[in-house]
């Protein structure tokens, strides 16, 4: 993993509150598990892919800002030396050489020693350096150089030890170990004698500077050749180098001289100002053995380490402090002074004034802002208020909790806003005649002023409040603007002032105050361009800082369009103190603190040229060309290659075919996965601040899936032919069943139908048997009927006669004789018993209905009953019963009483409804 170290201190405890430290470079660390290599780091370049390539042990390794590679020679031998000639990358090891090309995303090596048989069985040689001179290739090792003129190798032996050689001045310079330094003349080499006391120095670098020679020796420093006269570089620095083995050295821009150490670290010299700054261990580097040293396009520094690799940005406009000590703590505010700096932390206030760094006696505890007024500091402190001025500091306030101070808008007075309220200062000159807002005790964080007599104070938690008071500064109202507003969220408002206006973000939205509504109204300006910003920092009335998604922002603000430039993420990572964001502007640069300490930047309006980019896409580690494509379902990785690698790398943003917003390119990297089949573009964007440009255009196809292909969809052809074939047969061999199982079919349903015609007829004879029955009991009805009939009227003329008789009182003998006949002429007992049996035959089922729903009724009753629904009168009843005609209403009567039937119910239709 990357580790982004900001910093830098040369930390020696002098004492225990005061010690050595000083703003450094950034520093980006790389170690083994960010590159997956070796330790040592023996030759660092960087190609005119621009790419870093290092001599990495066993392996050659390639970083272009967004991806590691290594690779290994074909006998895996140790690499030590690398040199980049056009698109070749020419490395060195035991007994071999060669170059390195690039192709289709992958390094290629072809080796020359091996094709010419340069080294001898008897050779035990490394190269340790490659170098071009007068148009050739030098492979050096320790006992001869190997020239390369592009088509042949020509060997020279030297009859001595070599160190390194050099290219000075267009002359090759050879240090040899123990004889001194000689010049090659044509083919022979001429020994420099005015150097003859570097005799038995090991050379590690020799280069020039105004006119003079500087000679780098491992263990004896620097000299000088001024003038063809050599001594000892007259510098306190080289009694350190003398005892640091001097490793590696080179000029570089603004006048500096880099020198790396076995022991500690890098010395950053300034020739202008004869300083120097150390980067070592105890500050950023992983450790002190710089091994190797070179430099990128931007002129800064990679150094080789004896394990890893570090980037120092020696031309980047951003320097840090960092402490890791532990002592400093987290900073909460940062300005500058006369000869250094101070700062506000947790544990105290600091100073620091050249590399001399201690904590302000009696300033321990939290600090928390630190306020430039004129020519004095005011600093908010957990203990009260201090005063920096002139070098002197004393204690103004024992109000405890100076969180931030605020100029005011109608007059030249400073707003302090504490743990316990506001404190107003009048008098710049006389920051003692101080007054205090009376009747407000309440922590208050941010604080501003606009009006008379009027103030907005942010509380610590939660809530905005507007106070009101009177000349006496006593209050005459407090308002919680955001409760009356009916903002819920209120927590954690911030007070932001721009142009004389004042702003409230509140829950991620801005707002205003409508003095005439009295609420607060969101503004229509900053809601549009600056909503879901997490916290805000002013720098002047045009520029402030903006923190959104956790990455900082420098604003321009010209007229009413804002512009926007993002600070690399890098320098600030994870050490932004939330809701703590302060910016000191001072000159052309501006502090930043941070949880560790604070950056210095240079925050310049410059209008960005185009950046020239190269996009490399894999898949499956394969190298993917514009317009080319790619299987379905498989992952692509874009490298967006800029070639920065410091504070000069833009920052892209890109858009793809589904996608509507722009979206930035972290590390350089853009993965996609999940794609549908089609066409596909993503096109990378710069940004000026205000507006998008495009800057380049990768497009790819992703195939159709593996089950979509030309030889699947045959294959589903042939299965679907397949399928409806034998659909096709089954479907034969069905129907020949289906055949022969109709006929089966009808065969059985001939046979159901033979049964159901013989059961229909067996049925149909029932039915004629039952009809004919049916005949016959009607016809015993009509039997009954007429019998009945006939009784009546026989019983009638009996009756008749009967009467007559009864009034012929002389006629015995003819009474005798008509009683006689009566008694021939009546209905025997026979007769009656078959009308009986014929009439319950008839009405059998009515009968049976009525014994059961009436069970108390007689047979006598139930007679009645038939009676009744055959429908005859009692006149015809009677005789039949054999009782009078009042007999019958008698009974009829009872009978009423017995079936529950009132005066107004039918007897004979209630009997037909049974």
């Amino acid at each position: 993993m990357k580790v982004k170290i900001t910093i830098i201190i040369l930390l020696s405890l002098i004492s225990s509150q005061l010690f050595a430290q000083e703003l450094l470079p950034f520093v980006e660390n790389y170690n083994k598990s960010d590159y997956k290599g070796d330790n040592q780091i023996w030759n660092v370049a960087q190609g005119n892919d621009d790419a870093m390539y290092f001599a990495n042990n066993y392996y050659l390794l390639r970083y272009d800002g967004v991806k590691w590679e290594k690779y290994t020679l074909p006998n895996k031998t140790i690499i030590r030396s690398i040199l980049v000639d056009g698109d070749r990358i020419y490395s060195g090891s035991y007994k071999e050489f060669g170059y390195w090309y690039r192709k289709k995303g992958k390094m290629l090596y072809v080796s020359l020693s091996d094709k010419t048989k340069v080294f001898e069985d008897s050779d035990n040689e490394e190269i340790w350096k490659i170098f071009k001179f007068k148009g050739k290739i030098y492979f050096q090792s320790f006992n001869g150089i190997f020239l390369y003129d592009g088509k042949a190798i020509k060997k020279e032996k030297f009859s001595f030890l070599i160190s390194y050689c050099f290219v000075v001045d267009d002359q090759l310079l050879v240090a040899s170990v123990e004889n001194g330094i000689y010049k090659m003349n044509n083919s022979t080499f001429e020994k420099i004698q005015r150097w003859s006391i570097l005799e038995n120095n090991v050379i590690h670098a020799i280069g020039k500077f105004q006119n003079k020679t500087y000679i780098f020796t491992k263990k004896n420093g620097v000299y000088i050749d001024d003038k063809g006269v050599l001594s000892t570089w007259k510098n306190p620095l080289n009694t350190i180098l003398k005892t640091a083995n001097i490793n590696a050295a080179a000029f570089i821009k603004n006048n500096k001289l880099v020198i790396g150490t076995a022991s500690k670290g890098v010395y950053l010299f300034d020739l202008k100002t004869n300083s120097y700054k150390n980067i070592n261990r105890n500050n950023v580097l992983m450790n002190n053995s710089i091994l190797s040293m070179g430099l990128d396009k931007e002129n800064d520094l990679w150094l080789g380490l004896d394990n890893g690799i570090a980037h120092v940005e020696v031309n980047s406009p951003i320097s840090i402090f960092y402490d890791n000590s532990g002592v400093l703590g987290s900073v909460y505010s940062v300005a500058t002074i006369d000869k250094g700096y101070l700062m506000a932390s947790n544990h105290g206030i600091f100073k620091l004034e050249g590399n001399q760094f201690s904590i302000v006696p009696n300033t321990e505890g939290q600090a928390w802002n630190i306020s430039k007024i004129n020519n004095k500091y005011l600093i908010g402190h957990n203990e009260g208020t201090f005063v920096y001025e002139k070098g002197l500091f004393y204690k103004l306030s024992a109000v405890h909790g100076g969180w931030n101070v605020a100029k005011s808008s109608i007059n030249n007075s400073y707003l302090q806003a504490t743990y316990s309220g506001v404190i107003i200062y009048n008098d710049i000159d006389d920051l003692n005649q101080k007054k205090s807002i009376k009747g407000l005790v309440k922590p208050i964080k941010y604080v501003a002023q606009n009006r008379k007599n009027e103030i907005w104070a942010a509380d610590n938690n939660r809530g905005l409040y507007r106070i009101l008071y009177n000349d006496a500064y006593e209050t005459t109202a407090i308002e919680n603007v955001t409760q009356r507003s009916k903002i819920s969220n209120d927590f954690g408002v911030k007070i932001f002032e721009f142009r004389n206006e004042i702003l409230f973000l509140i829950n991620k939205s801005w707002y205003t105050y409508n003095s005439i509504t009295n609420q607060l109204e969101k503004d229509k300006l900053f809601n549009s361009n600056f909503k879901n910003i997490s916290n805000i920092a002013t720098i002047d009335e045009n520029h402030f800082i903006v923190l959104q998604s956790g990455l900082l922002y420098h604003i321009y603000a010209n007229a009413n369009k804002f512009v926007w430039n993002v600070i690399q993420e890098k320098y600030y990572s994870g050490k932004i103190i939330n809701d703590n964001l302060k910016i000191f502007k001072n000159k052309e640069s501006y502090l930043l603190n941070l949880d560790d300490g604070f950056i210095s930047l240079q925050l310049k309006q410059e209008k960005k040229q185009n950046t020239n980019i190269k996009i490399e896409a894999f898949s499956e580690d394969s190298l993917i060309h514009n317009k080319s494509r790619i299987n379905y379902n498989s992952e692509l990785k874009i490298h967006v290659i800029s070639g920065k690698f410091g504070a000069a790398k833009p920052n892209l943003f890109y858009k793809t075919t589904n996608t509507s917003r722009f979206i930035p390119i972290k590390e350089g990297l853009i993965v996609l996965n999940n794609l549908s089949s089609g066409d596909h573009s993503v096109t990378i964007y710069g940004n000026d601040g205000l507006n998008y440009t495009t800057i380049s255009n990768f497009q790819f196809i992703v195939a159709k899936p593996w089950y979509f292909s030309f030889w699947m969809i045959s294959l589903y052809l042939i299965v679907i032919s397949t399928i409806l074939y034998l659909y096709y047969k089954w479907n034969k061999i069905r129907y020949v069943q289906k055949l022969e199982f109709r006929d089966e079919e009808l065969k059985h349903q001939n046979k159901i139908l033979e049964m159901e015609l013989k059961a229909q007829n067996k049925l149909n004879i029932q039915e004629y048997e039952k009809h004919i029955l049916e005949l016959e009991l009607q016809t015993k009805s009509s039997e009954v009927a007429g019998k009945s009939l006939s009784i009546a009227k026989q019983s009638e003329m009996i009756e008749r006669i009967q009467g007559i008789l009864d009034s012929e009182s002389d006629f015995n003998k003819l009474k005798s004789d008509i009683k006689k006949a009566i008694k021939i002429n009546a209905v025997n007992k026979h007769e009656w018993e078959t009308f009986e049996n014929n009439l319950n035959q008839i009405h059998n089922e009515f009968i049976v209905k009525l014994a059961k729903k009436y069970p108390n009724l007689t047979s006598k009753d139930i007679k009645l009953c038939i009676y009744l629904k055959m429908n005859l009168s009692s006149k015809e009843i009677a005789p039949m019963m054999n009782i009078s005609f009042r007999g019958v209403e008698l009974q009829r009567y009872r009978l009423r009483k017995k079936l529950n039937l009132n005066q107004e119910e039918n007897l004979s239709k209630f009997l037909l409804n049974i």
